[in-house]
């Protein structure tokens, strides 16, 4: 068992949710049971799939709740994408969570691969 809160990729996930949570609070409020909701539970899943992981006892349980947690990551960023485009809140700030979003799922990646190297 690993502590996911020495991971600086979990800790940059979670900031992601709450900045997702705070950010959503201004979305209109007939897409809080569409975008609303569907992105802020696609955003849990990635540090929560990564604490789960952490919480197995092999590496090839964590490289699977990693790849839970990355296709989470890409689920978060096209809802950002789509969220700038229908234009529900200001597009830079919208821009910088898809750039964040991305880099996280770089470091999800690369974490997976070196763990499935040493398997």
């Amino acid at each position: 068992m690993k502590d996911f809160r020495k991971y600086e990729v979990w800790r940059r996930s979670h900031k992601l949710v709450i900045d997702i949570y705070r950010l959503t609070e201004f979305f209109p409020a007939n897409e809080m049971y569409g975008i609303v909701s569907q992105i802020r539970r696609a955003s849990v899943s990635i540090p929560t799939n990564f604490a789960e992981g952490c919480g197995r006892f092999s590496q090839q349980e964590f490289s699977r709740f990693l790849q839970i947690s990355i296709g989470s990551s890409s689920e978060v960023e096209y809802l950002l994408i789509l969220s700038k485009e229908l234009e529900f809140y200001d597009k830079e700030l919208l821009e910088t969570l898809i750039i964040e979003v991305v880099i996280i799922r770089k470091k999800m990646i690369a974490l997976r691969n070196k763990i499935r190297k040493e398997l």
